[in-house]
C-alpha cells in the first residue's frame, strides 16, 4: 500500500520512514503544505499521514481543499495539540481518524490498518485467499496446512494490494502507483517479475492474467 506522510518534524520523519517501510508500505513525504496539496492531487495513496502544523499552508486547508477535490484517501491527521475542538475541526474537515503526539508507533499503526480495512469494506482483521491467510505483521502466507511462505517487502506489498481487491481487474500502472514509491520508474517491467514470482509461491491459478486489463486475484 502506498502512503503520503506530510510532516515537517525531521526527527519524527527520520523515526517514521524506516518503521512504515518496514510494516509494507510504500512511502511519499511532503515537508510543507503545497507540496502535500500537489501530491495528494496528483497521485494515487491509499492512506494519507497528515501534520495539521505544516509551513505554507496548514494540514486543515490542505485536507479540506483535497475533500472539496474529490480526493477520497483515507487520512489520519497527526496533531501535537491536544485541543478537543482542533479534532473536531479535523473530522468535519473530512479526517477519518487523529492521533495526538507523542504517540506510539504500534498505534498509529493499528489505526492505518483499520482504516484500510474500511476502505476496502473489509470486516476481517486478516486479509484470506483460497488455502491460505496473508499474515500482515510477520509478513508471511500461512496455508492450511499449517505451512509458511515469507514474502519479500515487494511481494508482500503487492499480494497485500491484490488481497484487498479481489475479483477486480488491476492493471500493471495501477499496481506500480499502489506498490511503488513516487521515484519508482512506471515503465519498468518489474510487475510482471513479481507477479511472477508470487504465482510460484501460491499457485498460478490464484493470479489471472486479463489482456488489456491486467491481473485479477481470485478470492
Amino acid at each position: 500500500m502506498r502512503l503520503l506522510l506530510v510532516e515537517d518534524d525531521r526527527t519524527l520523519v527520520e523515526d517514521l520512514i524506516p518503521e512504515l517501510r518496514q510494516a509494507g508500505y510504500a512511502v511519499d513525504l511532503a515537508t510543507d503544505g503545497e507540496e502535500a496539496l500537489f501530491l495528494g492531487e496528483t497521485e494515487s495513496y491509499d492512506l494519507v499521514v497528515l501534520d495539521l502544523g505544516l509551513p505554507v499552508m496548514n494540514g486543515l486547508e490542505v485536507l479540506r481543499t483535497w475533500r472539496t477535490g474529490g480526493v477520497k484517501a483515507p487520512v489520519l491527521i497527526l496533531t501535537a495539540r491536544d485541543s478537543w475542538r482542533e479534532k473536531v475541526d479535523g473530522l468535519k474537515a473530512g479526517a477519518d481518524d487523529y492521533l495526538t503526539k507523542p504517540f506510539h508507533f504500534e498505534e498509529l499503526l493499528a489505526r492505518l490498518q483499520a482504516l484500510l480495512r474500511r476502505s476496502h469494506d473489509k470486516v476481517a482483521t486478516r486479509l484470506h485467499g483460497k488455502g491460505m491467510v496473508l499474515d500482515e505483521e510477520h509478513q508471511q502466507i500461512l496455508l492450511d496446512d499449517g505451512a509458511s511462505l515469507p514474502l519479500t517487502g515487494t511481494e508482500f506489498r503487492l499480494l497485500r494490494y491484490f488481497m484487498m481487491n479481489p475479483g477486480k481487474p488491476l492493471s500493471k500502472t495501477r499496481l506500480t502507483e499502489h506498490v511503488y514509491e513516487q521515484d519508482f520508474d512506471r515503465d519498468s517491467n518489474l510487475i510482471e517479475v513479481y507477479v511472477r514470482r508470487l504465482r510460484e509461491k501460491i499457485g498460478k491459478e490464484h493470479i489471472e492474467t486479463r489482456r488489456g486489463q491486467g491481473y485479477v486475484f481470485k478470492a
